[in-house]
């Protein structure tokens, strides 16, 4: 990072071409560096990029996928939660 600090706006642009979309990123204090708020199209896309980037052995990543919570509501009053 503190030789080459536009790599983060690299790594930005090769999980891009990876088919999802970069909401937001910040760097945290703590017992993680980075957030990275992400759009995916499905959990396999997302998974993708996870395991991609995991793979370079630079990272370890959690992911947790989030519902809108007005779909949220609505699966539970179908019963479908």
């Amino acid at each position: 990072m503190r030789d080459n600090p536009g790599r983060l706006r690299e790594v930005r642009s090769e999980v891009e071409a990876m088919g999802v979309r970069v909401v937001q990123q910040y760097a945290l204090l703590g017992n993680w560096d980075f957030l990275n708020i992400i759009e995916a199209p499905d959990e396999t896309t997302m998974a993708r990029v996870a395991t991609t980037l995991a793979a370079r052995g630079t990272l370890k990543t959690l992911t947790m996928p989030a519902i809108d919570t007005d779909e949220f509501i609505a699966a539970l009053e179908a019963g479908n939660i």
